[in-house]
């Protein structure tokens, strides 16, 4: 009986979205033809869509309209739109749509990502500011990012057949410094980092679109706990998750504030007053906590993704070597210092996350008001998506290669970078809702790129006909939001005889600092 209620219930839901949303009229912009009271909503795929939507735009233009079920949707394409809409018109277009499952219940309205664009987004936005964008050479960052490279560079030399492992250890260890000011990670059997892993994969499967039919039915949500299980076990896993966020947000606060060491971690940022910005410890113990979710998986993804790049492109790697030769020499490892002398790594970097962005698509972003584009009227509560995939191959910006992996369209004549404040790509989002740790995530892909290049080859593995084994790059892997790279394995030896000793003297280093000692 309850059954057919909910059927009746999504058919006059959708019916009356469809009357609301749709004025007579208006004209709106071009889209696939969809079915009635339905729209487009079976002709989207879950799975890599992406893909479908890089193809739309040759029929449809640079942005077209979708009717998901009711709700408009309006997918952008290139450039010139998203900077139009997003950013020269950010006051209507930097909202967020509910994420009724992910965003209200598990997280409590405290996602930096997934919160609306009211007062607590800029309070939160505001005290990440604080530490993400100080001067690198004030910034104590860069120190625990140096010694995580070391320690990675050391850990692929020495057992490269565990490489996914060591990169998913070094990228928590060094989210987790850097929010807690904790010592490295030694393992990933940490009951801790269990417990943050599983509550990403929960939010993963919270956000992924069809999961839950509340997110295109929202009068479900009206429907009290005893009758939903999806609520029940989000309200259960908000509780459970706050209690783990601030108990560890309370351990950094009580070192703070007796004063038992001296902190640089970001939990310690937000306990002086002037980075607070009036979040309490509820908010400061989950924008901690979203801080390690939204940095693990990309960053994770993107350095995959890099030793894949290595072995697809040998060239690449070959010409990245020599630079640092040129640059480093053989005596050290790779510094910060080093940063402004080697283009060519930024330019790997940049063509990295241009030509596979770890999330091809972004968030959503939802108007506040009804506008109007190009002739075109859109009306408010759109969601607005912007096809990072299409728009970082977007040949007016990129060239007409723009299938090509190539870092060299990133350079000048001369081999340096045609403008080193421009990211070459747009995974990091747009206007006030662009990804407030890029300068993080750029320097701790740069300094884990230099040091892995400098001290080894990475080199694909062969099979039994010594015949190197490179999957294609049409084998890469989605879960439906982020973009990972074919699975396979690599051979990683050292490209010089005194490469392990200085590692392991780093890594000797690394363990002895007063910073990383452990009681």
């Amino acid at each position: 009986m309850l059954s057919m209620f909910n059927v009746l219930l999504s058919v006059v839901c959708i019916a009356l979205g469809v009357i609301v949303y749709r004025k007579r009229g208006e004209r709106y912009p071009p889209g696939p033809r969809g079915l009635p009271l339905l729209g487009n909503l079976f002709q989207v795929p879950i799975r890599k869509n992406w893909v479908d939507f890089h193809r739309w735009q040759k029929e449809y233009g640079p942005f077209f309209y979708l009717n998901l079920a009711g709700q408009p949707v309006l997918v952008l394409n290139t450039r010139k739109v998203a900077v139009d809409l997003l950013e020269r018109r950010a006051a209507n277009y930097s909202s967020r749509p509910r994420f009724i499952v992910s965003g209200e219940y598990l997280n409590g309205r405290c996602s930096m990502i997934l919160v609306d664009d009211g007062d607590l987004y800029l309070a939160t936005d505001a005290s990440f500011k604080r530490i993400c964008t100080e001067p690198q050479d004030l910034n104590p960052i860069s120190t625990l990012q140096s010694d995580e490279a070391a320690l990675l560079a050391y850990d692929l030399i020495r057992s490269p057949e565990q490489w996914s492992s060591h990169i998913l250890r070094s990228v928590i260890s060094s989210i987790m410094s850097l929010v807690y000011d904790l010592p490295p990670l030694t393992s990933l059997d940490d009951p801790t980092i269990v417990f943050l892993l599983e509550a990403i994969a929960r939010l993963d499967e919270a956000i992924y679109p069809g999961n839950f039919a509340v997110e295109f039915i929202p009068i479900l949500d009206w429907l009290p706990p005893w009758m939903a299980k999806w609520k029940r076990d989000a309200i259960r896993d908000h509780k459970v998750w706050t209690a783990k966020f601030e108990k560890m947000f309370d351990t950094v606060k009580s070192s703070f504030l007796t004063g038992e060491t001296e902190q640089s971690s970001f939990c310690a940022t937000l306990l002086k007053p002037e980075a607070r910005h009036g979040l309490n410890d509820f908010e400061s113990a989950w924008l901690a906590a979203s801080l390690f979710m939204a940095g693990y998986e990309t960053s994770s993804s993107s350095l995959m993704w890099f030793m894949y790049h290595m072995i697809l492109f040998p060239e690449v790697q070959a010409k990245a070597q020599e630079q640092l030769d040129q640059v480093v020499g053989r005596s050290r490892v790779p510094s910060f210092t080093d940063a402004k002398h080697l283009p060519y790594i930024w330019a790997i970097i940049k063509e990295m996350l241009r030509w596979r962005p770890p999330a091809p698509i972004a968030v959503p972003h939802a108007t506040s008001a009804d506008d109007y584009y190009e002739g075109y009227f859109i009306p408010k509560g759109t969601l607005c998506i912007p096809n990072v995939w299409s728009i970082n191959r977007d040949p007016e910006v990129f060239g007409s290669d723009v299938e090509d992996f190539r870092p060299e369209r990133h350079l000048d004549a001369n081999g340096n970078l045609k403008d080193a404040l421009d990211e070459g790509h747009f995974a990091f989002g747009f206007g006030h809702r662009s990804c407030v740790g890029r300068h993080v995530a750029n320097n701790t892909l740069f300094i884990d790129i230099a040091t892995v290049l400098w001290s080894a080859k990475i080199l694909p593995v062969k099979d039994a006909n010594g015949k190197p084994i490179v999957p294609s790059v049409d084998q890469e892997v989605t879960d439906g939001i982020l973009l990972h790279p074919p699975e396979c394995q690599f051979n990683i030896v050292s490209r010089f005889d005194e490469v392990e000793m200085i590692l392991q003297q780093a890594r000797e280093d690394v363990m002895k600092s007063t910073r990383y000692s452990r009681d």
